[in-house]
């Protein structure tokens, strides 16, 4: 019997490695993913493996709509099958909204919002043949889901409430084929570009064992029947 297969884009550093070594971990096969940190994602690869599972490394620009088909392709093609797509990749930008440039925006929604679309369209066939049925994770920000202005991260915060609002509307159209989509929403996290960990109801920084912890309930079966919803990790921030 074949292991089940995870692609994790943005999976060198951070939450991507974690989430993808704790895939590793639980027997998944495991598809690292990076663009620019080979040596990182080489070392992902190398700890993955050590679990007694097959790993692949794979390079894409998945703001680039060829590229990011082109992954999702070549990580079922890695293991002939693919069970699990989670979209990790997504830039981050803060600062006054007068400053706010075109390329920033494009790029904000880019990486974010139009990666996750394209390795999603791509994965749904592939999806469908998973045993049991597939299953799509993709992460947005805590707070995401409601209109509120957020002048600093105007771009950032458009794009990840996109994102949900796409996972809502792949959910209810796969919801037929056995296929869960699931947003997780992490707040401010251990590795978070800033901490502002006075706005933080719990009063601290959420871990990456905690992310995870969202994650492995996704892909439980005991999830089998949860889809289209947004799990926050955030300890209770932007409530």
């Amino acid at each position: 019997m074949t292991r089940p297969a995870a692609l994790v884009t943005g999976s060198a550093k951070g939450a991507g490695r974690a989430m993808a070594l704790a895939l590793a971990a639980d027997g998944y096969d495991v598809a690292v993913h990076y663009l620019t940190s080979a040596a990182e994602a080489e070392s992902v690869a190398a700890q993955a493996a050590a679990a007694g599972v097959e790993t692949v490394v794979l390079r894409a620009d998945v703001r680039d709509e060829r590229q990011a088909r082109s992954l999702v392709d070549d990580a079922h093609a890695a293991f002939g099958r693919l069970d699990v797509l989670i979209n990790n990749v997504g830039d981050y930008h803060h600062g006054p909204l007068h400053e706010l440039s075109g390329d920033v925006w494009r790029d904000m929604i880019a990486s974010n919002l139009n990666s996750t679309f394209y390795t999603c369209q791509q994965a749904v066939a592939l999806l469908k043949r998973a045993p049991g049925g597939g299953r799509i994770i993709n992460i947005g920000y805590a707070g995401a889901e409601q209109v509120r202005a957020r002048p600093g991260i105007v771009a950032y915060g458009i794009a990840k409430t996109g994102v949900i609002l796409y996972s809502k509307a792949l959910a209810k159209s796969l919801a037929a084929d056995g296929i869960t989509v699931n947003v997780i929403s992490p707040g401010v996290l251990e590795n978070s570009v800033s901490q502002p960990v006075e706005e933080i109801p719990m009063g601290r920084l959420g871990t990456l064992d905690e992310l995870v912890g969202a994650v492995r309930y996704l892909l439980s079966p005991e999830a089998a029947y949860v889809t289209g919803v947004t799990v926050e990790v955030a300890g209770g921030w932007n409530v």
